[in-house]
């Protein structure tokens, strides 16, 4: 059970669409790329600034299309959008107090997708610090801390969440201490997300109705970006929309996405909005070591279901 319905119209250009990619990109194997469209028609329910309430909100209609959307995968820097929803959660409920300090690592964090600022938000949102390996108890108690974010996320009820993990930090060269160990010895305790779960959350917070209307607005404050490329930073690797879904955008559209990426893995969640089209969310995941490094597939992706929102009914 998905939070979108399917309908033939969107399963025939989204199958279009991966053969389409398939086709020009031969490394990219039908088991490395994971994807969920949603089509908001109108009436469009999203980015209202909150005008409709949770309740009507779920109960509104959206077509969708996936494709192996209920694999699990390793999300990188994808993961740092649940963590930014659970920081406005306990902000909201007074468990965390904002500081300068917090409020900068949450910028730097999905702004500039820092794993040093994503440390600092999961150590405060879990109580829980890094550092050398710990005796048994003391560990066991650190792993039921550091899991209050999984807890959170199925509290919510959402089937999509059910077989995720998100409770690992995220890193540069890798876990030391009592975080390798945390991860397990075969990385069995890594974050796993998939492109339904992920949406689903964008939904909610392009919906106005992640946490609250407010802290909805917020999260899409850090997450808005220009496809202009005068305003991308010069001095990144990544800059999250040159080589990701942004990367083939017309000037005039508007995005807000969160970029994950490592040597294996290549994701982008964003929603989507271009003048005379129905907004969309597209979340994209693709593996494979040769398909990390690809600076084109997701703006290929990202192209043609943009054009294929020209053919909707």
């Amino acid at each position: 059970m998905t939070f979108f319905t399917k309908d033939d119209q969107l399963e025939k250009l989204g199958n279009g669409i991966l053969e389409a990619t398939w086709g020009e990109f031969p490394t990219l194997a039908r088991n490395q790329i994971a994807l969920t469209w949603i089509i908001y028609d109108p009436p469009v329910p999203v980015n209202t600034g909150g005008a409709l309430t949770p309740d009507a909100f779920w109960h509104h209609t959206v077509r969708g299309f996936s494709y192996r959307g209920v694999e699990r995968i390793y999300p990188a820097s994808v993961v740092k959008l649940f963590y930014l929803v659970a920081v406005q959660e306990w902000l909201e409920k007074g468990m965390m107090q904002s500081s300068r300090e917090l409020e900068r690592a949450i910028r730097d964090m999905i702004v500039d997708s820092s794993n040093d600022a994503t440390s600092l938000v999961v150590d405060i949102l879990t109580g829980t610090t890094s550092g050398p390996e710990l005796p048994l108890a003391p560990f066991e108690t650190w792993k039921q801390q550091r899991n209050i974010i999984n807890r959170y996320y199925q509290s919510l009820g959402w089937g999509e969440l059910e077989t995720v993990n998100i409770c690992q930090k995220t890193w540069c060269d890798g876990p030391y201490g009592r975080e390798r160990a945390f991860v397990g010895e075969l990385l069995d305790n890594r974050n796993m997300l998939t492109t339904n779960a992920t949406a689903r959350l964008l939904h909610s917070i392009v919906g106005g109705v992640a946490v609250s209307s407010a802290r909805s607005q917020t999260i899409m404050g850090l997450m808005q970006r220009s496809v202009n490329p005068n305003d991308l930073p010069q001095d990144v690797e990544e800059d999250q929309i040159t080589g990701f879904l942004g990367g083939s955008l017309p000037l005039t559209a508007k995005i807000w996405s969160k970029a994950g990426w490592t040597s294996q893995v290549r994701h982008d969640a964003a929603y989507i909005e271009i003048p005379n089209k129905c907004p969309y969310l597209l979340v994209v995941f693709t593996e494979g070591k040769l398909n990390a490094k690809s600076r084109d597939i997701l703006p290929f992706v990202s192209r043609l279901v943009a054009e294929s929102v020209d053919n909707l009914g």
